[in-house]
């Protein structure tokens, strides 16, 4: 099981998911993000905390870790989320008869979709980790990019001056 957690400047996006599926879902202060997110973990025995690497990711993912010492807390690759998020939002939560008339890429959901945002990054996180088990860790580009091996190697790249 995975904590997914979806940074931003005032809300955050938690979610809980396993191979199997999403388990828990929440957007919260971001003010109250590590702590909220070190119980979802604790609460579902999380094997570990994935932050999305973009707004806030530095300050969120050094406080989940502070807050969790003995587990691996590690950014993932956020490209797209947010509009992976609104379809899967809408997936999930299928509008009106009026509302299916309006572009999809053009209706805003009526409440926040960060926790969505939350549960990609998490499925990135364990499809990655089931091709680089099912591949020997061989992986290819597109799997560095949220695959263990390519979070070492972005690490490196943002110390870089």
């Amino acid at each position: 099981m995975i904590v997914g957690v979806d940074p931003g400047r005032s809300k955050c996006g938690l979610a809980a998911v396993s191979p199997e599926g999403v388990i828990e879902r929440a957007v919260v202060a971001a003010e109250v993000v590590a702590p909220q997110a070190a119980e979802l973990a604790r609460r579902h025995s999380a094997a570990a905390v994935v932050v999305g690497s973009r707004t806030g990711s530095r300050e969120v993912l050094d406080a989940v870790a502070q807050a969790l010492p003995n587990l691996p807390v590690e950014p993932v690759e956020e490209h797209l989320t947010t509009l992976l998020a609104r379809r899967r939002y809408w997936q999930e939560n299928p509008s009106g008869c009026l509302m299916r008339l309006i572009p999809e890429g053009m209706r805003e959901p009526p409440e926040p979709f960060d926790d969505w945002a939350a549960v990609l990054l998490a499925e990135r996180y364990l499809a990655a980790a089931s091709r680089d088990a099912t591949q020997g860790g061989e992986c290819d580009d597109n799997d560095r990019a949220v695959s263990r091996a390519g979070l070492q190697t972005r690490r490196e790249d943002r110390s870089r001056p």
